[in-house]
Parts: C-alpha cells; sequence; structure tokens
C-alpha cells in the first residue's frame, strides 16, 4: 500500500479502529482467524513534497464524520502552513534557492545515517534566513521538527536554557505538556524521524544542555546548526560546514532596490548612488536590507551624504549585529582584531603574527579563533583578509573610545593624525598610527611629540604615491616614546640617526626607505630581530657586512629610492638569510658587486643606472622574481641567465637600450613571466616563442616586435588553437599560459563575448564525460584612462567552476594568473589559455559530476581609475575535431554580466 501511494504522490493517513468486536457482526469460517485491527486508508491528493508525516487516530466509537473533520483540518493545516511559507519567502528571499538546494544536498534527506550540518558565517549575511528557508521546504519530510530561534540569546536569560529543552520536546513530540521525564521524552523521540534547527549558536555547552548527545536520533534525523563560532559541534565529532558567503552582485542588487525602492529598478537618476550603496554593503544582506530601508524615499542630497558618512561610521543596527561577534573574545584576541582592522588588511600573516608575537598577544591561538569566528581569513597569497563591515566594524570601535582622536588606542584616518601630531594632542592610551603623507599638507611636529605616546607599539608613515613627497618635517627627535615600538616604517625618515632608545630586541621590522640616515642608533651587537632595514649611507660604508653577525641575520634589504647610494659591499648578496633585496630607485647605482652565493629570491633593480648585470648572477639558485624596469642604460642580458632555474618572472619594461634577448633563455625550464613592454626589442627568439606553445610563457610584448601586427593565432579562426591543444596532447606539465600585446578588439573565434569584466556559461549536463573538452582559453580588453599614468596595477584573472555532485567536490575556483599592467598608448589585449587537469578540480572527472557552469572574471584592484576591463570572452579548447567545432554555440548558453 506504501509503495502505490508513494507511485500515485498520494500520502495515506491510518486509521486503527478500536470498536468491540463483539458488536460487529462477521461471517467467517470456523477455521478463519481474525486479522486484527482494521485499516483504512483515506488518501488525499498531494504533491511528493509533503511526504508522509505518520500520525494516527482511533475512532474510539464516536461518528466518523468528526473522525474525517479532524483529519481534513489536519491536511489543511499542513498545506496552509507550506503555502504560506514559500509565498512568503518567494516574495521575500533573494539569492536564496540555490543555496537551499546545496544545503539539502549535504544533508543527504534520502540517507540513512544521522547527520548535523553547521552553516558558518560573519553576523549577517543570512544564515538565520537560509536555514529557515531550509526548514520550511523540508520539514513536512520528517514526523517532527523545531526551529529554536536566538539559542544565543535566550540562553543567556534566566532557566533559558530549560526553557529551550523544553521547547524543542513540546515542538517534536506536539504535547504542549510534555513529561518532566527527560529520559522518558527522549526515549520517545529516539522511534521519530526529527529535523532540529539551532539558531545562533556560540558555544557546544548550549547544545549539550538542551539535547545531550545525537546517540538518541534515529539514522534519519537531522540536525541544523548556525553559528559564527567554527568550532561548535567539533566536540560531536560533526566536520561538515556550509559556509555562507556574500551574495552575488546581482542578487544584492536585487535585494537592495526592493529595500531603497519598493520595485524591480531604481528611480531614474539614482543609478550611481545605487552602485556606492551596494560597494558599502559588500554583498551582506543585512546591510543591504537596513540601508535600503533607510534611503527608502528620501532625495538625491539625503542618499550622497548618508552614504558618505556611512564610509566613516557604522549604521548602529549592522554594528550592534557584527559586534556580537567581538564581544565574545578574550582581551588579547580583541587587540588582534583591532590591529587588523586599523593596519593590516592584506598584509602577509606571517608579518603579523610576528608583530603580535613581539607583542605578548599570543597570535598562534588568536588569529585560529579570529578565523573561527569569521572575522578574518587567509587568503590563497597567505594574507590577512577582513570584510569591509568587520573592518569598519573594528575602527567604529576605535572612535567610540573617545571624541578625542588624542585618546584613542589607534589612529589611522590622516585628519585625525595630522590634529594630534600639529597640535600634539597625543596621549598615552596611543598605541598605533599609521598616517598616508600624500593626503596631508606639510607636518611640523615637535620634538617631543611622541613623548607623550609611551605605549606606542605600531607607526607607520607612507605615501600611496609612488615618488611621493616627505611632508613631515622635523629637526630633532626626543629620545623617550620609541622604547616600545616594534613596526617603525617611516617613509623619508627626516633625521640622520634614529632614536638611541629605539629598542632591538623588541623591534620586528625597521623599514625608512628615501632615508638619509648616516648612523644608526642601536648597536650592531643588538640586531638580532630586525627584518627591514633601509639605511643606504651607513650600508655602503660597511666593507663586508657578513663579518658582522648580527647584520647577517637581515631577511630583506630594502634600499629603494637611495638617490645618493652609488656602490654595495662586496658581500651583499652573500648575507646568509637575505631573500629580498629592493634597490628600486638607486639611480646613480652603475655596478651590482660579483656574486660568490646567495639565497635571494626576490631581486629589485628598477631604474639603476647599470649598462650590464654580472655574469656571476647564475649563483644565484633561489632567484625566482628579477625586475629590471626602466633600466634605461642596460644594453644586453648576460647569456647565463638561463641557468637560474627558479626564475619565474623577468621584468625589462621600459629597457629602451635593449634591442635584443639572449637564445639560450629558451632553455629556461620552469614557468616565466616576460614583461618586454616600452623595449627597442625587434624579434622574439624563436626558442622563447616555443616556451608559450609549452605553456611556460606569459609574454608582455612590446611594440615594435616584427610579428606584433598580425600574430599568426589571430588570425586564422578556430584552427588557430591548435598550439594550445598542442600541448594537451603532447602532455606538458603546466597547463596554461598567457600573452599580453596592444590591441582592443578581442578575436572572432571566442564565440562567446561579453562587454565588461564577467561572462557565464551554462555547462551541458555530459561536459565532464566528453573528453574532447580540454581546457579554456580567454581574453579580455584593459582600457586606460586619458590621464596617461603607469599605474603599476595588479589585475588577476580566474574562472569558477560550479559543480553539483553527487559526492562531495563543492565548488571549485582557480586564479589563473596576476598581471601587472603598465600604460601603453594603446588598449591591452590579454590572451590565454587554462588546462583542466583532475589535480586541480580535485578529482572531478572521478565523482559523476554534474557541471552547472563556468564563470570568467577580471578582478581589478579596488579603486583602481587609471584603467578598466572593456570586454572579455572566453573559448572552449577541444581536442581537433573540426566537426565538433562547427557550431559550439548550440552546447552552451552565454550570460553577460558588466
Amino acid at each position: 500500500m506504501d509503495k502505490l501511494m508513494k507511485a500515485h504522490a498520494q500520502v495515506g493517513v491510518p486509521l486503527e479502529e478500536k470498536r468491540n468486536l463483539r458488536s460487529i457482526p462477521v461471517k467467517r469460517r470456523p477455521d478463519e482467524k481474525f486479522p486484527g485491527p482494521v485499516i483504512f486508508y483515506y488518501q488525499f491528493l498531494l504533491s511528493t513534497r509533503f511526504t508522509r508525516k505518520t500520525r494516527n487516530w482511533g475512532t474510539n466509537v464516536r461518528p466518523e464524520s468528526e473522525l474525517i473533520n479532524e483529519v481534513v483540518n489536519h491536511i489543511l493545516k499542513r498545506l496552509l502552513d507550506q503555502v504560506f511559507r514559500r509565498n512568503d519567502n518567494k516574495n521575500q528571499l533573494v539569492g536564496v534557492e540555490s543555496r537551499v538546494e546545496e544545503i539539502e544536498y549535504l544533508l543527504g534527506v534520502q540517507s540513512k545515517d544521522v547527520y548535523a550540518l553547521r552553516i558558518w558565517g560573519i553576523g549577517g549575511i543570512g544564515k538565520t534566513t537560509i536555514a529557515r528557508a531550509t526548514f520550511d521546504k523540508i520539514s513536512s519530510d520528517f514526523e517532527g521538527s523545531c526551529f529554536l530561534e536566538n539559542v544565543r540569546e535566550e540562553s543567556q536569560k534566566p532557566g533559558g536554557l530549560g526553557c529551550l529543552r523544553q521547547k524543542l520536546l513540546s515542538n517534536l513530540l506536539k504535547d504542549k505538556n510534555v513529561s518532566l521525564d527527560i529520559g522518558l521524552n527522549f526515549r520517545r523521540l529516539s522511534r521519530m524521524k526529527v529535523l532540529i534547527v539551532f539558531d545562533d549558536v556560540t558555544c557546544f555547552s548550549q547544545l549539550e544542555s538542551i539535547i545531550g548527545s545525537l546517540d538518541w536520533l534515529t539514522p534519519v534525523s537531522r540536525i541544523i546548526i548556525t553559528t559564527r563560532n567554527k568550532q561548535v559541534l567539533r566536540n560531536w565529532g560533526v566536520s561538515k560546514i556550509y559556509e555562507i558567503e556574500a551574495l552575488e552582485y546581482h542578487h544584492a542588487l536585487e535585494l537592495f532596490i526592493r529595500h531603497a525602492f519598493k520595485q524591480n529598478h531604481p528611480y531614474v537618476g539614482y543609478e550611481q548612488f545605487s552602485r556606492k550603496a551596494m560597494k558599502y554593503a559588500q554583498g551582506v544582506p543585512l546591510a543591504l536590507k537596513v540601508l535600503g530601508c533607510f534611503l527608502y524615499e528620501r532625495e538625491k542630497e539625503v542618499w550622497e551624504s548618508a552614504i558618505n558618512k556611512l564610509q566613516r561610521i557604522l549604521h548602529p543596527s549592522i554594528l550592534e549585529v557584527l559586534k556580537i561577534s567581538y564581544d565574545s573574545l578574550d582581551d588579547k584576541e580583541k587587540n588582534i582584531f583591532l590591529d587588523v582592522a586599523c593596519f593590516f588588511q592584506g598584509e602577509d600573516v606571517n608579518l603579523v603574527m610576528k608583530f603580535h608575537n613581539a607583542s605578548g598577544f599570543y597570535p598562534e591561538i588568536g588569529i585560529s579563533v579570529l578565523v573561527d569566528k569569521s572575522l578574518i581569513a587567509i587568503g590563497s597569497y597567505n594574507q590577512i583578509r577582513m570584510h569591509d563591515l568587520l573592518q569598519e566594524l573594528g575602527r567604529e570601535i576605535v572612535r567610540q573610545e573617545s571624541i578625542n582622536p588624542g585618546n584613542r588606542s589607534r589612529l589611522w584616518h590622516h585628519e585625525d593624525i595630522y590634529e594630534v601630531l600639529t597640535y600634539n594632542t597625543g596621549t598615552e592610551k596611543i598605541e598605533g598610527m599609521c598616517l598616508d603623507m600624500s593626503k596631508v599638507k606639510e607636518l611640523h611636529p615637535n620634538s617631543n611629540t611622541f613623548t607623550k605616546m609611551p605605549k606606542l607599539r605600531f607607526l607607520k608613515f607612507y605615501s600611496s604615491l609612488f615618488n611621493g613627497e616627505n611632508k613631515c618635517k622635523m629637526s630633532y627627535l626626543q629620545d623617550p616614546g620609541f622604547a616600545e615600538v616594534k613596526y617603525l616604517h617611516w617613509h623619508g625618515y627626516p633625521l640622520k640617526s634614529l632614536p638611541s632608545n629605539l629598542s632591538a630586541e623588541k623591534l620586528m621590522l625597521l623599514e625608512v626607505p628615501d632615508s638619509d640616515i648616516e648612523r644608526l642608533g642601536i648597536h650592531y651587537s643588538k640586531l638580532n630581530q630586525i627584518i627591514h632595514a633601509a639605511c643606504h649611507k651607513l650600508i655602503a660604508k660597511i666593507p663586508n657586512p657578513t663579518l658582522m653577525p648580527r647584520l647577517n641575520k637581515l631577511v630583506t634589504l630594502n634600499l629603494r629610492g637611495s638617490k645618493s647610494l652609488k656602490s654595495l659591499p662586496s658581500g651583499i648578496f652573500n648575507l646568509e638569510f637575505l631573500t629580498k633585496l629592493d634597490l628600486s630607485g638607486c639611480s646613480k647605482l652603475k655596478r651590482l658587486p660579483e656574486i660568490s652565493s646567495g639565497n635571494i629570491s626576490w631581486l629589485f633593480l628598477r631604474g639603476i643606472a647599470i649598462e650590464e648585470l654580472p655574469s656571476s648572477i647564475e649563483r644565484l639558485l633561489r632567484l625566482g622574481y628579477l625586475d629590471l624596469s626602466d633600466c634605461k642604460r642596460l644594453k644586453s642580458l648576460p647569456s647565463s641567465l638561463y641557468r637560474l632555474k627558479s626564475l619565474g618572472v623577468l621584468s625589462l619594461c621600459g629597457c629602451s637600450n635593449l634591442q635584443r634577448l639572449p637564445e639560450c633563455l629558451g632553455q629556461l625550464s620552469s614557468p616565466i613571466t616576460f614583461n618586454l613592454a616600452k623595449t627597442n626589442i625587434e624579434r622574439i627568439p624563436e626558442s622563447i616563442i616555443q616556451l608559450f606553445v609549452s605553456g611556460y610563457l606569459l609574454l608582455s610584448y612590446g611594440e615594435r616586435f616584427e610579428f606584433v601586427q598580425k600574430p599568426p593565432f589571430l588570425e586564422r579562426g578556430c584552427l588557430a588553437l591548435q598550439p594550445f591543444i598542442g600541448l594537451f596532447s603532447k602532455g606538458f606539465s603546466m597547463g596554461k599560459g598567457h600573452i599580453v600585446l596592444p590591441g582592443n578588439e578581442i578575436p572572432k573565434w571566442f564565440e562567446f563575448q561579453s562587454v565588461g569584466s564577467f561572462i557565464a556559461l551554462e555547462m551541458p549536463p555530459d561536459f565532464f564525460n566528453n573528453s574532447r573538452v580540454q581546457g579554456i582559453a580567454f581574453s579580455a580588453i584593459l582600457a586606460f584612462s586619458d590621464r596617461h599614468v603607469d599605474c603599476g596595477t595588479w589585475f588577476s584573472f580566474s574562472f569558477e567552476l560550479k559543480v553539483k555532485t553527487t559526492k562531495d567536490c563543492g565548488t571549485h575556483d582557480t586564479r589563473l594568473f596576476q598581471s601587472r599592467v603598465n600604460y601603453v598608448e594603446s588598449d591591452y589585449l590579454h590572451l590565454g589559455y587554462y588546462q583542466f587537469c583532475e589535480e586541480d578540480f580535485n578529482g572531478f572527472w572521478k565523482c559523476n559530476c554534474i557541471p552547472e557552469a563556468v564563470h570568467f572574471n577580471v578582478f581589478p584592484p579596488l579603486e583602481c581609475q587609471c584603467c578598466g576591463v572593456k570586454k572579455c570572452g572566453i573559448h572552449l579548447l577541444n581536442t581537433p575535431n573540426p566537426t565538433s567545432m562547427e557550431d559550439p554555440s548550440t552546447c552552451f548558453n552565454c550570460h553577460e554580466e558588466d
């Protein structure tokens, strides 16, 4: 009977007949046994979405009409609840449906294992909304269900955990007067299929007090927990996590417009304001709703003023929600969070760890806690990342310390710092200061300005302009004030020596580029923890720095902009721990010393006066990045360069006297990026071109190349993909390449093209089963503004493959490469390819994947105004099969987005 009802999309309601058998006249043979209770099935045509939730009704010798009325009312209530819930969700929710489907898949509703899932993310990101939508959709599949809201808040009330337990049992057992015997109640539930959602859980003890453990649940029950704390449920061995990310742009815009305009599109003339609001909210649903409601029916002037204000002061409703996670931190974790928010966004995590170790904040555990609570993240390049709203939260917390900037712990806004330094209003409260000197007038601080800041740990004076002027003028500096400084970066430090009380034992970073320091105020014997030093006049006087054991501990030496530096000590490359040497802008440096050994990985020689490199550079076996940009006297490169097996980037941009490349560079065995823009090189050696075909070369073209007018792969149609496909069949280990040249049109054989920086393809179901699809070719046009600046900006090119599978493969995001963009007298055309490989996609080919889409994105940096993305395009690379390439658009659907 059960199978028949499922086959016909019907729901059966079992009725148990309990009449006295003696009152029922039954004719039967003497040997016939009575079959037992009679089961009547009243069938109702319901969708299979509302699968059976069993309840037995006994007639108890009452009129059958009453029984039917009760059953009908029960079914009607279930139907109306579902209809109201779904209509409400349909009208109010944006970008939720796909996430609910992903959670359903992770929960494995049809499997027979007790399953708990953590929905994790920052406050306001939509955890509760998505959990509620999931609950509304699948709760009817269970015999009992309960959504426990605000566990954190309710548990803080007197007897709150007991009330939550009572509510849980009442909802699951459908009995307002449940037994006080907890064991009995859980034994009853152990025979039921239940769904429980615990909303806003902050610690494991809350769950333990409410339900004890998972042991009493049946194998088909499910639990969902929304939390900001990644550690919740690890004690139960539950490792599955669904991380909520910010809304995609089009969903975020739709949600904002609904609340700000109460319609499906913005008012005429409000488009630019809407974009600014979107940038502020950063895809966080709470921020989008709050900001939209706040701006509803307001004039343009109010919109502009409100958005400008919110860039400095977080909206109270958003602050209140985000601050919950901050309040749960201990004092040392709070200090790390505030330091990151004010000073370290985007910095290398190792630098942040060293600074906070020197500050005594135990960052190994502290940073781990911040990651678990979704307050920070560690990016793919080991950089500390923090959501813009969380960064603003941290800064707002600091602002609320005092109305007077001099009484705050951290200063980062140029106006506040200018006020404190100009009027000498600093106090012992100040622990850190970060000033962009390009944004202020000249500063003339008093000699005792820093004397009032004895707790100063962090000091950074920098210029966001490449050749920024030092605007902080100071004739002398009294000793007190820097005793506790761990991080000191001062562009154009104005004095001849550092303060004598600067503690080398506590100092972990010293960087003073473009300064005229002639002597250090600290003894060499104490230079054991310094990572950066930039004291060119002093360094030049040291005959052999390797003889000084403490100086030999240097890891990075930054001499950038030292215009009076004419020579280097002979042993400078031989420092044992030196891995990064920056001599950019040392315009009087005409030669480099001979190199006998060294561990340098990064060598920056931009704009120095050398005519040639020493052939002994081949001894820098670990050299991976060599920047010779704007070395206008450079005439040739040593043939020994090909022995640099680790070399990955060689930038020769602006080397106007360089006319040829050594043929032997084609012998490089590692993937390499060449930047040859603005050189006089007219011919690229064939051996180097072969590196591109082999997937080993990223080439930035100059304007004088012989074949730049008609690169062969731009005019041969789809067959021009043969060099790309060749590397697949030959089995090269590197499956990607990239080339850059002047141009403003994407080749026609890129059949999927879009205006702007984003393009998406819906994939056919047999994408992974089709062995002909080997990879992706991509292109983008970068257009420069009329400002004619050399911005030196990095652009990231990436694509994302979204898959849906029977196994846990998830979404894969691959960053193809980064490319530094320099101004030329035309737009840039970027061309490249990427070969799909099993390792990159975590074995998608082996786990029965059903692909959904490929997204290609070009990510310019924030606030980049010198250039932007005009067009982009992608082409699916196939193995040679002419018939398959006649009409590829029949297999894929293309979507555009600006």
